[in-house]
C-alpha cells in the first residue's frame, strides 16, 4: 500500500471525527482470524454442526457471522430456514456439538506476521490489547504461550466481559474504558478519546463494531470474503494479511505523527 493511501485514510478519519490529530496509545486486536489462523476451523465446524441438525450454513458464510454470539448465529439460521428462533435447549445442544467439534481440530497456528507486528507495536510505545468474543477460560495462557510478554489480563476484553457481541460497539468501548482505568503503562497527555486507539479486525461484524465505537478501524482480509464485505462496513484501511500490515506499520505510525 502506498504511503499516500494511508495518509489519505487518516486525514479522512480526522475530518469525519472533527479531530486535529490522532494520539495513538493502544491497538485493539481481534483474535480469531487476526492473531490466530483459526477461522477455517470455526467455519468448517459451524457448517458440519448445522448440517448435523438439519440446518445449512456454508463455510464461507461463517466468516460473515464471525463475532456474533453463538446463539445469534444459530437463531439467524433458524429464522431463515424455519421461520422461528431456536429454543434454549436447541441452542445449548447445537453450540455444545459445535464446541466439541472445534476442540477436536488441530490447534490453530499464529497468523503469519502477527507476532512480528505485535513486537513492533510495543516497540513504538503503543499498547497491544485483545478484544475477542471468545470465552475460552485458558485464553490468557494461550496468548502468553504464542505471544510472550505482549498482553496483560487487565487489558483484554472477552465474552465474559460484555453483554452484547459484535457488531455492537460495546466490546471496543469496553476495551477503551479498560485502558483508561489501567494504572500502567503511563498514558501521557491527552483525553484518551477514540482517536487514541486503532482496531484491527478481519470480520465484517468486527469492523462494524470498531467503526460504531468511533475508532480508526483497520481490516485485515485473511479469509475468503471479498474486500468489499469489509470496506462496506466502514473500514478505514484494508490489508490482505497481517504480514502486510506488519510491513507497513512504520509508515502508518509515521503518518500519524505527521498529521
Amino acid at each position: 500500500m502506498e504511503r499516500k493511501e494511508i495518509a489519505a485514510a487518516i486525514e479522512k478519519y480526522l475530518a469525519e471525527k472533527g479531530l486535529d490529530r490522532m494520539d495513538l496509545k493502544a491497538v485493539m486486536f481481534d483474535m480469531d482470524g487476526v492473531l490466530f489462523d483459526s477461522m477455517k476451523n470455526h467455519a468448517r465446524c459451524w457448517h458440519e454442526t448445522m448440517a448435523h441438525f438439519g440446518l445449512d450454513l456454508p463455510e464461507w458464510e461463517a466468516y460473515m457471522h464471525e463475532g456474533r454470539t453463538g446463539a445469534g448465529t444459530i437463531n439467524l439460521v433458524s429464522m431463515r430456514q424455519r421461520g422461528h428462533e431456536a429454543t434454549e435447549e436447541e441452542i445449548h445442544n447445537i453450540y455444545k456439538y459445535k464446541s466439541e467439534l472445534f476442540n477436536q481440530c488441530p490447534k490453530a497456528e499464529r497468523m503469519p506476521g502477527a507476532y512480528e507486528l505485535l513486537v513492533k507495536v510495543k516497540a513504538s510505545g503503543v499498547v497491544p490489547m485483545v478484544v475477542t468474543g471468545s470465552g475460552q477460560v485458558t485464553l490468557l495462557d494461550r496468548l502468553n504461550r504464542n505471544f510472550p510478554d505482549i498482553f496483560k489480563k487487565e487489558l483484554m476484553v472477552t465474552a465474559f466481559d460484555v453483554k452484547y457481541g459484535k457488531p455492537n460497539p460495546e466490546p471496543y468501548l469496553m476495551g477503551m474504558e479498560k485502558f483508561r482505568k489501567a494504572p500502567q503503562p503511563p498514558k501521557g497527555e491527552g483525553d484518551l478519546s477514540a482517536g487514541s486507539f486503532i482496531v484491527v479486525e478481519n470480520a465484517p461484524l468486527g469492523v462494524q463494531a470498531g467503526v460504531a465505537a468511533g475508532v480508526f478501524t483497520i481490516a485485515v482480509n485473511t479469509g475468503p470474503l471479498p474486500d468489499e464485505a469489509l470496506l462496506s462496513q466502514g473500514a478505514n484501511l484494508l490489508f490482505h494479511s497481517m504480514q502486510e500490515l506488519c510491513d507497513e506499520w512504520e509508515v502508518l505510525v509515521g503518518e500519524l505523527k505527521n498529521l
